[in-house]
């Protein structure tokens, strides 16, 4: 029996699909577009190249705190969140896309991507490939 919240796991945009839903996980995205109308927020990250998986996070639980600058188109964001559950009768996403609770969402402020990328790749390394199974 867990005391306490349930962990975060850092992993990187690219592997999230190999998460189970409900899995709380924190990663890093760009981006790309923003809905006011539905309060989705689509994150991308090319990394590894070639990567065009998108992750589509549901900013309504932090509608009162979220500024523009965290939902401007080439804005790097953090987001801590839980991997929804796909729904059976409606299809929300498509293939090469996964939808995330945002439970908190910040700017990442200036970073070094590279080091990033890397770090995140030895991690991913370091543990094997099914970090997230």
């Amino acid at each position: 029996m867990q005391n306490g919240p349930v962990p975060t796991t850092l992993t990187l945009l690219a592997d999230l699909p190999t998460f189970p839903p409900d899995s709380k996980v924190r990663f890093l995205g760009c981006v790309t577009n923003y809905s006011t109308k539905t309060a989705l927020l689509t994150l991308e990250h090319n990394h590894p190249s070639g990567n065009s998986f998108k992750a589509l996070v549901d900013v309504n639980l932090l509608l009162n705190t979220l500024n523009s600058e965290e939902t401007r188109i080439g804005a790097w964001v953090n987001v801590i969140g839980y991997i929804e559950r796909k729904k059976q009768n409606v299809s929300t996403t498509n293939e090469g896309e996964l939808r995330i609770q945002a439970l908190v969402l910040w700017s990442s402020g200036p970073f070094n991507l590279d080091n990033y990328e890397r770090s995140l790749d030895r991690k991913t390394a370091e543990a094997g490939p099914d970090i997230g199974a």
